[in-house]
């Protein structure tokens, strides 16, 4: 693998589209119409290189930890392959380059709000609450649903009710989404001394909360029709998209093994892209018809 490819790697590209599609909706939805291309290009150009920074700093400080991880061991810098010092320097230049590009590009609402997430991301989440609760994953949702309020500012100069109900949704999908794949990789977590919410309380209140947080999560996914943000296509594809994932997350609640959680956990990503598909397929009808 080439040196910018390991570079990249550190990023975690895998979760960039995941940030990429919850901001789209909020180019629209936050005055009602889309923005110049210039503005949508560069806003989502500037917050994937404020996720990847939070991505590379977070790679950096959990190096050794992710060393003892099977899923992980093989990233760049728990491998081994890249200088740790180099990767800090390539996390701190994208957060500079990221949050720089939107200052310049999209006002300094969205910029700040970039940065403030970077660095709950590091200090708040990865530093302080992972290593010692396992309820970080509620709190670091913050910095994890953080790109509508980015794009809504953007748009919007401030952050409207539309990027709060966005952030809503990815804020609250998050929990049953990791707690699903903790279930998954247990030992994994286990060898890297995290502490995780099945440790806590136990696998089976574990997956009762998995459930719990499906129902708190598809009444919100339905709000933006209420409010008239959205139409009746998205409802269905929302309405349907819930139904599946609270199917599987009760699967998983009565078989209580590992490849029924890891089903849910994939079943939790396709449900997040599909959602905002859905919305952006819904907005982009609408804007035509």
């Amino acid at each position: 693998m080439s040196a910018a490819a390991e570079y990249f790697a550190l990023t975690k590209p895998r979760l960039l589209p995941l940030v990429l599609f919850s901001g789209v909706p909020a180019l629209f939805m936050a005055q009602g119409r889309w923005p110049s291309f210039e503005l949508a290009a560069l806003t989502l150009l500037g917050t994937a290189l404020a996720a990847g920074a939070a991505n590379s700093l977070n790679s950096y400080l959990e190096r050794d930890r992710d060393a003892q991880m099977e899923r992980t061991r093989t990233r760049p810098l728990a491998a081994g392959r890249l200088d740790p010092r180099r990767a800090l320097a390539f996390g701190l230049g994208l957060s500079c380059l990221g949050t720089g590009l939107l200052w310049i590009a999209s006002g300094p609402a969205a910029a700040s709000i970039a940065l403030g997430a970077i660095l709950f991301y590091v200090f708040v989440y990865t530093l302080w609450l992972k290593p010692r609760t396992p309820f970080a994953v509620v709190v670091g949702g913050v910095a994890g649903a953080i790109a509508p309020l980015i794009v809504d500012a953007a748009v919007n100069g401030y952050v409207s009710a539309a990027g709060w109900l966005l952030f809503a949704i990815i804020f609250i999908w998050q929990p049953p989404h990791f707690y699903a794949i903790a279930l998954h990789r247990r030992a994994d977590y286990a060898e890297a001394r995290f502490p995780m919410l099945h440790d806590r309380i136990g696998e089976d209140a574990t997956r009762t909360r998995i459930v719990l947080w499906i129902l708190a999560l598809v009444p919100v996914t339905l709000a933006p029709v209420a409010l008239g943000l959205l139409g009746s296509t998205y409802a269905v594809i929302a309405g349907a998209l819930g139904l599946w994932f609270l199917g599987e997350a009760l699967v998983l609640r009565r078989r209580r093994d590992r490849d029924s959680a890891r089903r849910t956990f994939l079943v939790s990503l396709v449900y997040l892209l599909g959602t905002f598909a859905g919305m952006i397929g819904d907005l982009v009808w609408r804007s035509v018809a």
